[in-house]
């Protein structure tokens, strides 16, 4: 037995740095066509500064389109891209085929403006920071500051946030009707046939 704690304590380590590894590579795909910027993957924490790169490098772009994305390794980097989406007064939208999760809605919720053709998938989940889902935590817990601040900055209520941990666990996902999506104004307009 005791020859297998080291081995455990080893692939502990291992695994550790390779999540470290993972979220300081990039894993969007970004690209600019006229006045839309098109982002697929998944934000880790790089990804603000290549972001902001583009967008500096591309006055123009009016609009942020999330095309399939899974979400993120690293939520205070959706936050800053989403706080800089609000700031320049950029657009988001969702064509028919986009399917966005996890963070990567909270991306979509920086939109000035938030439309989104029928069919595209808007799916949400509870966090999990490695002692437990975000619903376990008290309501005024310091661990829901951040992003329930982030969400009312962005639609004007926390209600969402509050919605999103109820709705599934971190390892689950709950795709939202368009009455949930009505109830707590994650869009601007209709959605567009």
């Amino acid at each position: 037995m005791r020859a297998v704690r080291p081995l455990i304590g080893l692939l502990a380590l291992v695994l550790g740095a390779c999540a470290i590894a993972d979220n300081a590579v990039d894993r969007t795909r970004m690209e600019v066509t006229g006045a839309r910027l098109f982002i697929s993957g998944e934000i880790t924490s790089r990804t603000p500064a290549n972001f902001v790169e583009l967008l500096d490098a591309n006055p123009q772009v009016a609009e942020v389109v999330p095309r399939v994305m899974q979400g993120s390794l690293d939520d205070q980097a959706v936050l800053r891209m989403g706080y800089l989406i609000r700031e320049r007064g950029l657009d988001t939208h969702l064509e028919a085929r986009s399917a966005i999760y996890s963070g990567a809605v909270d991306l979509f919720l920086a939109g000035t403006s938030r439309t989104m053709q029928g069919g595209a998938v808007i799916g949400v989940h509870s966090w999990a920071d490695g002692f437990g889902e975000g619903a376990s935590y008290a309501a005024d817990a310091p661990e829901h500051r951040a992003n329930a601040a982030y969400v009312r900055d962005m639609l004007g209520s926390d209600a969402f946030y509050w919605f999103t941990l109820q709705a599934a666990p971190s390892d689950g996902i709950h795709e939202m009707t368009p009455g949930e999506i009505a109830r707590y104004g994650l869009l601007t307009g209709p959605i567009a046939n």
